[in-house]
């Protein structure tokens, strides 16, 4: 092989031989020149809307368990046309107490069988009875918290059977966890900011940022009593706080203080 072309082939099986190393030189030079920085934090928010969840339900007179007595259609028409008055009655009711039409939602009826131990018979056993709900929930929705003692009267006026709680929520979600996620890179950058201070170095822009934990608020539900004849409701209801929980990973470069 002639020694021209010899010395060309070594020369470049040794750029190639030193082209790892390079790299890796490089890759841990920019390892060594960054500072990488975990936040979170917290928002806590007052709700300021408010869900109100309440059911009325008619049932059926209790008769011995048969196929002839469980469908009795003169029985269903009239709990349910008791039912409708009674919704007709509680939609009045919170119209007058200043609750918009739109803000009122009644739901679908919900009929289902119940059964009941009745009386021994002559031979010892316990007849089986059964009797028919017929069920309709409605969800009434509140701008106002301050009006909701009043709500809970009326709809305590109004003779509902069942009030499942209250759901708090807030009109605008998307500011609340945009302030959250704001707070921890905020609290991200201060971290950065004492950690090069510590350490001598200088921040440089950001190389990489991403969430850890998304920002996500969830309503909150304040149980009831599970029915408003047995035991009234209290005279006075606190929404309290929600707390949003944010977190990011940010990397900036660093240099050396001059």
């Amino acid at each position: 092989m002639p020694r021209s072309l010899l010395s060309t082939c070594l020369l470049a099986g040794a750029l190639v031989a030193m082209t790892p190393f390079s790299a890796m030189a490089v890759h841990a030079d920019d390892i060594r020149s960054r500072l990488d920085v975990q936040a979170e934090a917290q928002l806590e928010v007052v709700p300021d809307r408010a869900t109100l969840n309440a059911r009325l339900w008619e049932r059926t007179p209790a008769v011995p368990r048969d196929e002839e007595s469980t469908s009795d259609p003169a029985a269903l028409r009239e709990a349910r046309d008791r039912l409708e008055e009674r919704a007709a009655v509680l939609i009045r009711t919170l119209e007058e107490a200043g609750v918009e039409r739109d803000a009122i939602s009644a739901g679908s009826l919900n009929v289902q069988p119940e059964y009941l131990p009745g009386a021994r018979t002559s031979e010892g056993e316990r007849e089986t009875l059964v009797r028919t709900r017929l069920e309709r929930p409605f969800e009434v929705k509140v701008a106002d918290l301050e009006r909701l003692p009043l709500l809970l009267d009326a709809l305590t006026e109004a003779g509902v059977n069942a009030l499942d709680g209250v759901m708090y929520d807030l009109a605008d979600r998307d500011a609340a966890t945009d302030e959250a996620l704001v707070m921890a890179l905020e609290k991200a950058r201060h971290k950065a900011e004492l950690m090069a201070s510590t350490l001598g170095v200088t921040l440089g822009p950001v190389i990489t940022v991403s969430e850890t934990q998304s920002p996500i608020f969830a309503p909150r539900m304040m149980a009831m009593s599970a029915d408003m004849r047995e035991s009234a409701p209290q005279a006075e209801y606190r929404p309290g706080t929600v707390t949003i929980d944010a977190g990011v990973s940010v990397s900036w470069t660093i240099e050396p203080e001059s």
